[in-house]
């Protein structure tokens, strides 16, 4: 199944790093999040879209996950010129990772 079945994600930036929040619709799924998605699991999914480090930060009483990645949006704002400086499509890209239930 894909992590968009079970949560949303919330997408910003700051500068060159993108930052990707996750939430599950139910939160008892929480628990299960923090197993499955694993920094490992991200980054492989990310690819070269992130050259920099990962790192992920557990929100217990949001219940939510958020990923912090470094040297993820081809200099930033105000020196990329790709189509999405500000990572907004990342939250979506984030969705698609496949997860086993």
């Amino acid at each position: 199944m894909y992590l968009r079945e079970i949560a949303a994600a919330k997408a910003g930036d700051k500068g060159n790093t993108s930052n990707v929040s996750v939430f599950p619709y139910d939160e008892n799924d929480y628990e299960f999040l923090r197993r499955v998605l694993t920094v490992e699991v991200v980054k492989e999914h990310f690819g070269d879209l992130v050259r920099g480090p990962i790192r992920r930060y557990e929100m217990p009483g949001l219940k939510g996950l958020n990923f912090v990645m470094e040297n993820a949006l081809f200099g930033g704002v105000t020196r990329s010129l790709w189509i999405d400086p500000h990572g907004k499509a990342r939250g979506s890209l984030m969705l698609r990772i496949e997860i086993e239930r």
